[in-house]
């Protein structure tokens, strides 16, 4: 499945244009390659930052309903007597 490439028209510091090129002599891609790798790599880490708040607060969520179901264990379980 191909992703369709739009033209943009950006404007950048040159020591970010001289960056950009390097890395692009580097890898032997485009100028073009290498800020959408950039930003690829950019959106995955905020993915992955966003992911990690959710597990954080999904944590504690779990923590209290386990604490919540341990304190009610005993009453539960005395009953199965």
């Amino acid at each position: 499945m191909a992703i369709e490439a739009v033209k943009l028209t950006i404007s950048l510091p040159r020591n970010l244009i001289t960056v950009t090129d390097e890395i692009a002599h580097e890898k032997k891609v485009s100028r073009s390659r290498v800020i959408s790798l950039c930003l690829q790599e950019l959106a995955e880490r905020r993915l992955r930052q966003k992911m990690e708040e959710g597990y954080k607060v999904m944590a504690k969520e779990n923590l209290k309903f386990a604490r919540q179901a341990f304190d009610l264990a005993p009453e539960i379980l005395s009953g199965r007597e």
